[in-house]
């Protein structure tokens, strides 16, 4: 569809317990951000995000990031949504994030899925395959030096697998996520698609579970309204994230 290329999936603003190397008062009076937002940001938990729920881990150097889910089935009502499901390197206090996933979007009442990858500030690119509801998707984003990077997106339930290689200059390389989005346009963050509950499964960062590498729970807020919240994280990396409001 014709909008999809207006839409962006790499929009984060946080704030958190821990102060940011940001201005905190921008981020925290709901600031929407069309563009990760630059500079580094100190580790913070429990964080709040405009547009992300799930885990992010930053702090080091991360060249790897990789995850399972089941693709969701959208509750549609009249409103046009979306939400995105993927994981990816950057974004997390860096101008730029590399990442692959599936979304769910309603249109009319009717859910339309698909997948895809982007390399912001690059524009996503969809991918034509099959995505149904109850999907098994397996992602990983690998940084294999300097500006190259490869990254596999497998819908093992359709039977398909994707390989992309690609490059991008100067990559932070500061953070890991595991993410349920709200996908952003030109105008800001676009509504949140009700897709109920997400399983995430072996979300790991350098090859090891992000359980063990002091993941920041991050809750999607709009205001005072909750749009999504993540549950506790397993020791192997298994983790939910739950729709409240679009």
């Amino acid at each position: 569809m014709a909008h999809k290329a207006a839409i962006r999936r790499s929009v984060l603003a946080l704030t958190g317990a821990l102060p940011m190397m940001l201005p905190v008062t921008a981020a925290a009076a709901g600031t929407t951000f069309n563009a990760p937002m630059s500079g580094a940001i100190s580790h913070v938990f429990h964080s709040s995000s405009n547009n992300w729920s799930g885990y992010a881990v930053t702090g080091k150097k991360f060249t790897s990031v990789s995850a399972s889910w089941t693709q969701p089935a959208a509750t549609c009502s009249s409103k046009t949504t979306y939400s995105s499901f993927w994981v990816g390197l950057d974004g997390d206090g860096s101008n730029s994030v590399e990442q692959t996933g599936s979304e769910v979007d309603c249109s009319s009442g009717r859910a339309q899925y698909y997948s895809w990858y982007e390399m912001y500030p690059a524009y996503p690119v969809n991918f034509s395959n099959t995505v149904r509801a109850g999907d098994h998707f397996t992602a990983s984003v690998t940084n294999t030096g300097g500006a190259n990077f490869t990254l596999v997106l497998t819908d093992s339930t359709q039977g398909w697998t994707h390989t992309i290689n690609k490059t991008l200059n100067n990559p932070a390389l500061a953070s890991a996520e595991v993410i349920a989005e709200a996908p952003s346009s030109s105008s800001g963050v676009l509504p949140l698609t009700n897709y109920g509950t997400i399983n995430f499964t072996a979300a790991k960062a350098n090859g090891a579970s992000m359980a063990g590498q002091n993941p920041d729970p991050i809750t999607m807020a709009s205001g005072s309204t909750t749009k999504a919240t993540v549950s506790s994280i397993s020791s192997s990396g298994a983790f939910s994230d739950t729709w409240h409001h679009n």
